[in-house]
């Protein structure tokens, strides 16, 4: 039985939506002590303290404008708020005007960032993001610094059945990236996608390498990379926004991968990237399986945490 992208989404926020339970059951008169209840589920979601102090306040005023009087109405304008959040930063992603779009998958080790570059692979090649059917994909294994991570991604290259541009362990992450592009441009591919090494934030020289593939990219490519998505493990809510803060500054960040959505509680981390970054999530991992990777919709986000 095929299950729609609510019924899936729904399933992945199980946790999350569990911080929600008191502001499902508000059914009683706003007050002071209904507000309370709010803020600390909001925060029990990971929405951090900046975001929540954010939506409190916006929440106070609609309230106090609309004549706010039961809970069943504070909930329905939390959840347009949430939307307003989220969908203010989720502008639609447009191709580039000749093909490849290159995408640079970015993020510290554990994230899931190979696993990720795979499915997204797979998902490309059934069903690209904005597009009625799949597009021809090519993989990068640009991470030769971890042990056995090529080996990792050419598992995956494998099982979404795409080809793999690889070099040998150690070897220049620019020189396999160079030969991706010039395999992509040469076989038309569609989409190129590169998985970088999982770069530690305090280490300037790995940085200075991820802008080193930057200026590679851009020089056979123009425009590109066209989208550098940062991987975000859920479960490590405000450590993830952290990473953001950081890679966003130095990598040039423009999206955000959610993984292990459907394993944390801190789902909702995703508003506050929203909010104190101004970057979208554009995909969420909610499984272990090939196809367990869907394009993010905030509305399908937030009708499946508040009903």
């Amino acid at each position: 039985m095929a299950f729609s992208l609510l019924d899936r989404m729904k399933q992945a926020v199980t946790r999350t939506r569990e911080s929600f339970n008191s502001i499902a059951a508000l059914t009683r008169e706003v007050d002071d002590r209904s507000l309370d209840e709010l803020e600390l589920a909001l925060l029990a979601a990971d929405i951090g303290g900046p975001t929540t102090d954010a939506i409190l306040t916006t929440l106070r005023e609609r309230a106090l404008r609309k004549g706010i009087a039961t809970g069943a109405e504070l909930k329905s304008l939390l959840k347009a708020e949430l939307l307003r959040i989220l969908t203010e930063v989720d502008a639609p992603l447009l191709p580039p005007s000749a093909p490849p779009e290159v995408i640079m998958m970015v993020g510290v080790n554990g994230t899931g960032k190979t696993t990720t570059s795979g499915k997204l692979s797979a998902l490309y090649r059934r069903e690209a993001p904005g597009h009625s059917e799949g597009r021809t994909v090519l993989l990068c294994a640009a991470d030769t610094f971890r042990a056995a991570a090529i080996e990792q991604l050419a598992v995956w290259a494998e099982r979404s059945g795409v080809d793999l541009i690889k070099t040998r362990q150690g070897g220049d992450p620019s020189a396999a990236l160079f030969d991706a592009l010039t395999a992509a441009k040469a076989r038309g591919i569609g989409v190129l996608i590169v998985d970088t090494a999982g770069r530690l934030h305090t280490k300037a020289d790995l940085m200075k390498e991820l802008d080193k593939m930057r200026r590679t990219c851009e020089r056979l490519v123009p425009g590109a990379p066209h989208q550098t998505l940062l991987v975000i493990d859920a479960t490590t809510g405000q450590n993830g926004l952290q990473q953001a803060r950081l890679f966003t500054e130095a990598a040039h960040v423009t999206g955000i991968v959610l993984t292990k959505l459907d394993g944390s509680a801190k789902g909702g981390i995703v508003v506050a990237i929203a909010h104190e970054l101004g970057l979208p999530v554009r995909f969420a991992g909610v499984g272990e399986k090939l196809e367990d990777i869907l394009a993010f919709d905030p509305a399908a986000f937030v009708d499946s945490l508040l009903g």
